[in-house]
């Protein structure tokens, strides 16, 4: 894969609310912390939040003179006249992976980075309520009646992409603020998404959990991977770590070869 361009790690979910902005920033850096040559890139102009995040960031290591991992990155405003593909170019220049975070609405920009998606990730909760943007269930039986528009959307991108590149996406459906305790709706829940991936071909992986210590991060910039710049660190910010890495590792993505191309990941 050496000189093929980064991997593209687009996170696309068109409901709000299911911590999409929060995995992809924390991906980024961790990402970077790996070693990886990293850029990021922003496509909502209204909220920004990967964007600003990644600017407290900068903010912070300039404030307590402390290097930490950072994302080239940037934020597409097709008001400033530059084309999305011109952004990409630029800002993607000599990475290993190129993360993207889109609106969570339905948009044409969003559309042509899910086309360009090399990994693709919606984050959903671990509700009936975030499933139904995938799929339809039965009131009573909680069996998949059929997939929704969004599912639609990502198998015509798919297509679109074997036809015009000739190469596949791996769609991953990230379970975020998964309950920790066994529940009869958590357990249908899976039971459903189980038989949806089946039907769609994609896989699923636990992502992030409810935790307020993520929303406390964000005006610093920090990550769960910067412990020692948090200050006061208790069991749930270790566990919240270790499920970040765990995340990481379940995208399965190629990884860095010793020139800095990224390489297929050796299963085992």
């Amino acid at each position: 894969m050496a000189g093929s361009g980064p991997h593209f790690l687009v996170f696309a979910n068109e409901k709000g609310g299911t911590g999409k902005s929060t995995t992809a920033v924390h991906s980024a850096v961790a990402l970077a912390a790996q070693g990886r040559k990293v850029a990021a890139l922003d496509l909502d102009t209204r909220q920004r939040t990967l964007g600003r995040y990644l600017d407290n960031r900068a903010a912070t290591v300039k404030r307590i003179g402390v290097a930490l991992p950072i994302p080239v990155h940037d934020t597409f405003d097709p008001a400033k006249g530059e084309s999305l593909d011109d952004v990409i170019a630029r800002v993607s220049e000599g990475a290993d992976v190129l993360v993207i975070d889109t609106p969570g609405r339905d948009d044409p920009h969003a559309r042509a980075a899910m086309v360009r998606a090399d990994t693709l990730v919606t984050p959903i909760n671990d509700s009936f309520v975030d499933l139904d943007l995938i799929g339809e269930v039965d009131a009573e039986t909680y069996r998949v009646r059929r997939p929704s528009f969004y599912a639609e959307l990502v198998w015509n991108s798919r297509t679109q992409r074997a036809k015009t590149q000739g190469q596949s996406v791996d769609w991953v459906v990230l379970r975020n603020r998964m309950q920790h305790v066994e529940a009869k709706n958590m357990r249908r829940v899976g039971e459903a998404l189980g038989e949806l991936s089946r039907r769609v071909g994609f896989r699923i992986i636990p992502g992030l959990g409810e935790r307020v210590i993520y929303r406390e991060l964000f005006p610093k910039g920090l990550t769960l991977l910067d412990l020692k710049q948090i200050g006061e660190v208790g069991i749930a910010h270790i566990a919240a770590r270790q499920e970040l890495r765990e995340m990481i590792a379940g995208f399965a993505l190629p990884e860095a070869d010793g020139a800095g191309a990224p390489r297929q990941a050796v299963a085992g």
